[in-house]
């Protein structure tokens, strides 16, 4: 128990026992110790199998980067997450964690198999593989790849815990709390700015944490620390721990993941799981440091190699041992510094293999202070041991030829290849990168946001450098904002400043095309896979990922894009810059779904938007559909009737008396300004210059493929103003568009739009008595059909209230819709539902509007159109101006495939026996007896009983329709073959006399 573990050391809490279970064993560990660091200090290092090969693996990293230590965690019913990262996820008394891929045990996995067949696995397999015979592909091929898909298990109960969300304005945004993250808050905060500061980890300090002997202005470190941020916090810095910034996006907002009760044992059942934060800052200052490199040689993957690094984090942090003899193989000096902490704990140091011919002076002596063997300009040529490593093969490298082999014991290896600074979110903003050839690795360039870099994420190493910088980065955020900032300089002793080399993979005596040296550690990607996908004509990066998965695991390269990248450039023989980086994509780690949901789940999915007359369709008895994201009522059922009973009786009533329908949903748009006019003549395909104040008119709206995207009609209020009304569901995608419009190919016309769809009730009233209801209510305008015809509009007083009135209908009957203001609407419905009784009134829904419409052969975009229909299409070709110049997508219409012979076209379809109602979505075909597959040509779109009629009616998209009329179709069904006849789309009143009553 805890046999590696170090009394006294790190930064654990041993008053605070904790067991939890690993594979169903129990495992002690310490408050405050992640999963691998209790299983580190336990002598466990087998964590999990990789993807392809199913290796064993244990712990590389000590951080958020690992690629290995995945594992699956569960708190209760409900309560599992899979591939947590055990480097990062504290433990606490009770949770359960299960190792992943592997079957039936960790230890002894039949999928190792996979590894005895490397040779039958090489890169780019997949695509080699499944190509034939293609009559496996749906038999063999796809459920093999879907049964070998993913490493952990999807969970298969409901989640039962909360996630919220919140937003925060701040001046300064500080990301990452190491020693520059820290100066830079420090700075920032005393010049008076509202300042935040995040760090995915529980505690600040970052590398400081790791280097306890560093003192800072006579301090120590690990006292520095909690001097400054006892300091931030009385400066009012919102020091946030446990939160990740995952996403650096457009105009400095910042996403921000917070855990809030993984690393408790018995949280509060109401509070949140995690918390997605989106921040909004002046300024940003990136201090996320740097993330050490793996070394690339055969057999660099096996448990207990590790990075040298993350070999003194578990030390100096947690107080562990990651073994009792190590051997050291590295190309930089901070590599001997994480030897010199070990050595000095009690580990054994065997060897410090150091591919450098001469390591700095300095460094040699503390070695020899140690009685530490020094092996300089010597190689890694591979490694032994099944479920851990035993021991190392090392080779002296001579101009260039590696020489006799000798073999070291270890139980644990500790590498470093150097490191890379932290660019992921600087590189979200598509910030410019530059190679730098010294280092051999990028570095910031140009920034597109208003942000800082400082400290090693920028290449400046140790602290001191890291400290200074990120007081200087936040004195220019102060200054930016108009704050007098001082530049803070601080004296530190006992630094660790190193250099090295960068390799692309250790020099070896192996076969290159047998050595098993390993680049992306979870997906399996060796050296010789990126060679041989250079070799197969890969020549970019991008592509060179993509073939060979690098890079694709779920630390998204962070372990693997630096050394993926040099090998391929060696390959080329280009430099790096001339291969390409691959692009960095938000979220920084993985993020639970749940965090990006967060209240929106269940019931609050979708936001359920409610017009104000909502609550009167629910009092009475109202049957609810949703609607793009609206609740409208869809019939209203009265003594028992059923859907069919109910929408036949509205019907009824609003052809002979008076109906009323809540139209609030309808999109509205408010378009203002001295070039409105000119502005609508561009938009839509109809003229407006001609149309009057006071009077409507339809509008159609084409994208520049020359396709219908929405309809509406259009209110001129003055010379400089429309009402404007789209559809219900794509109120949002017209602004949109609009918008689009104007702030990038017009930004010459002064407009202004806004979105009024929630600002306005409507209440549309249809039927013959339609007149004779309203017209007691309305005051300053006269509404006879003389004064007040089809298509006006007019603003004057409803009841008492400010309105909108529009002489318009979608039903073919004498019509009129009100708007008023939304707070007015309910009362407004219930006045003129209570005068209506003596008319014989009735409310109807949704799909009594759609049987309405569809006699009089009025369409509804996005139901009679797909996205392919063109006006011409549709039969509404007169809604296009002849003699317009121009106008959004007029020049779409010109194309030759838009004009062809045998487009579809909208159609009416009555069935030949009167009786049967089509379905919609239902498949059209012109000879019933031709071989299956038949020849579809068209399909229904709309289709309803209509007793206007007196029979079942139907719209359908049908191939060269137009010139069908009077021919027969079929539409074959399960249970027969239907026949129609095509007919035009009007059903009812063809000439208009009703809406002249």
């Amino acid at each position: 128990m805890n046999l590696f573990r170090i009394p006294g050391q790190g930064r654990v809490d041993p008053t605070t026992p904790v067991e939890f279970t690993f594979d169903g064993k129990t495992v002690s560990g310490y408050k405050g110790d992640t999963i691998t660091s209790a299983l580190l200090a336990n002598g466990i290092h087998l964590m999990g199998r990789s993807f392809k090969y199913h290796r064993p693996r244990g712990a590389v990293c000590a951080g958020s980067e690992e690629p290995n230590a995945l594992v699956g965690t569960r708190r209760g019913a409900g309560q599992f997450e899979p591939n947590t990262r055990a480097t990062v996820q504290e433990i606490w008394s009770g949770l359960e964690v299960t190792s992943q891929n592997r079957y039936p045990s960790l230890s002894f996995d039949i999928g190792a198999v996979n590894d005895r067949a490397y040779m039958l696995f090489s890169a780019g397999f997949y695509y080699k593989t499944f190509m034939w015979p293609k009559s496996f592909w749906d038999k063999v091929y796809e459920p093999f790849i879907r049964s070998a898909a993913g490493l952990g298990v999807s969970p298969s109960e409901n989640d039962p815990d909360k996630y919220a969300s919140r937003y925060l304005h701040t001046d300064v945004l500080v990301i990452g709390a190491g020693p520059a993250g820290l100066a830079a808050a420090l700075s920032a905060s005393r010049a008076g700015l509202r300042v935040t500061l995040v760090d995915e980890n529980p505690e600040a300090g970052g590398t400081l944490i790791s280097e306890p002997q560093t003192i800072i202005d006579g301090v120590p470190a690990w006292q520095w620390i909690d001097q400054t941020v006892a300091e931030l916090i009385s400066l009012g810095v919102r020091v946030m721990t446990r939160t990740t910034a995952i996403g650096y996006y457009h105009q400095n907002m910042v996403g921000l993941c917070e855990k809030l009760t993984d690393h408790l044992s018995s949280p509060n059942a109401n509070m949140p799981r995690e918390r997605l934060w989106r921040v909004r800052a002046r300024q940003v200052i990136l201090a996320q440091g740097a993330l050490e490199k793996p070394l690339v040689f055969d057999g660099n993957d096996r448990p207990g190699v590790m990075l040298a690094g993350s070999a003194q984090t578990y030390l100096n942090k947690y107080g562990v041992r990651v073994g009792n003899n190590a051997v050291v193989v590295t190309s930089h000096d901070s590599a001997w510094y994480a030897a010199f902490d070990l050595a000095d704990a009690g580990t054994k140091i065997q060897a410090i293999v150091d591919t450098r011919a001469e390591p700095a002076v300095e460094l040699v002596a503390g070695a020899k202070s140690r009685s530490i063997r020094i092996l300089s300009g010597y190689s890694a040529t591979g490694t032994q041991g099944r479920l851990r490593i035993k021991s190392v093969r090392i080779n002296p490298v001579i101009n260039g030829k590696v020489g006799a082999p000798e073999t070291l014991e270890c139980d644990c290896l500790l590498m470093s290849g150097g490191w890379t600074p932290s660019l992921h979110l600087f590189s979200h903003t598509k910030g410019a990168l530059t190679w730098d050839a010294d280092m051999q690795t990028f570095l910031p360039d140009r920034k597109t946001e208003d942000c800082e870099i400082a400290g090693a994420g920028r290449g400046l190493w140790g602290i001191a450098a890291a400290l200074n910088d990120g007081a200087a980065m936040g004195a220019v955020a102060a200054r930016t904002l108009d704050k007098v900032a001082t530049n803070t300089v601080y004296d530190v002793t006992n630094d660790r400043v190193g250099t090295g080399v960068s390799h692309t993979e250790l020099p070896t005596d192996l076969d290159p095309g047998k050595a098993r040296a390993f680049v992306d550690f979870q997906n399996d990607v060796t050296a010789k896979d990126l060679r041989l996908a250079v070799r197969e004509g890969m020549h970019s990066i991008e592509h060179v990922k993509r073939y060979t998965t690098n890079g694709m695991a779920t630390d998204q390269g962070k372990m693997s894009n630096m050394n993926g990248l040099n090998i391929a450039a060696d390959a080329l023989g280009k430099p790096q810059p001339k291969v390409g980086l691959t692009t960095f994509r938000p979220p920084y780690t993985p993020t639970s779904f749940g965090a990006f949901v967060g209240y929106h789940r269940g019931d609050h999915f979708d936001v359920t938007r409610k017009t104000p007359i909502d609550s009167w369709a629910e009092e009475n008895g109202a049957v609810f559909e949703p609607v793009s994201m609206w609740r409208r009522a869809r019939y209203f059922p009265q003594n028992g009737e059923d859907m069919d009973g109910a929408v036949s009786r509205e019907c009824k009533t609003t052809r002979s008396a008076v109906g009323m329908f809540d139209a609030s949903t309808l999109g509205k748009i408010e378009i203002v300004g001295p070039d409105a006019v000119e502005f609508m003549n561009r938009m839509y395909t109809n003229p407006w210059t001609k149309l009057a104040p006071g009077r409507t008119r339809y509008g159609l709206l084409l994208g520049d493929d020359g396709f219908i995207r929405d309809d509406g009609v259009i209110g001129r209020l003055s010379t400089d103003r429309f009402h404007i009304t789209t559809t219900t569901g794509r109120a949002a995608r017209v602004l949109n568009m609009m918008e689009d419009y104007l702030q990038t190919e017009w930004t010459d016309l002064k407009v202004w739009l806004t979105s009024t769809t929630e600002h306005w009730a409507t209440i549309a009233l249809n039927g013959p008595n339609a007149r004779k209801l309203l017209e007691p209510f309305v005051e300053g305008q006269d509404i006879s059909d003389q004064a007040f015809p089809h298509m006006s509009i007019v603003e004057c007083t409803v009841a008492g209230f400010p309105a909108r009135l529009f002489r318009v209908s979608f039903t073919g009957e004498l019509g009129f819709e009100v708007n008023v203001p939304a707070c007015h609407g309910r009362a407004l419905w219930q006045t003129l539902w209570d005068a209506g009784q003596q008319y014989g009134i009735c409310a109807y829904g949704t799909e009594t509007m759609h049987v309405l419409r569809a006699e009089k052969g009025y369409i509804i975009v996005g139901q009679d159109t797909d996205g392919t229909v063109t006006p011409y299409d549709a039969g509404i070709s007169w809604a296009i101006g002849k003699t317009k110049p121009d106008f959004v997508g007029k020049r779409g219409l010109e194309r030759p495939d838009l004009v062809a012979d045998g487009r579809k076209q909208l159609v009416g379809l009555l069935t030949q026996d009167g009786k049967t109602l089509l379905e919609e979505g239902a498949q059209l075909v012109l000879d019933a007896n031709q071989p299956i597959p038949m020849k579809m040509v068209g399909h229904v779109t709309s289709s309803y009983h209509s007793d206007a009629v007196g029979r079942p009616i139907a719209f359908a998209l049908l191939e060269n329709g137009h010139n069908r009329v009077g021919e027969t179709v079929y539409i074959p069904m399960p249970e027969g073959v239907i026949s129609a006849d095509v007919t035009g789309t009007v059903f009812y009143d063809p000439d208009g006399a009703r809406l002249k009553l």
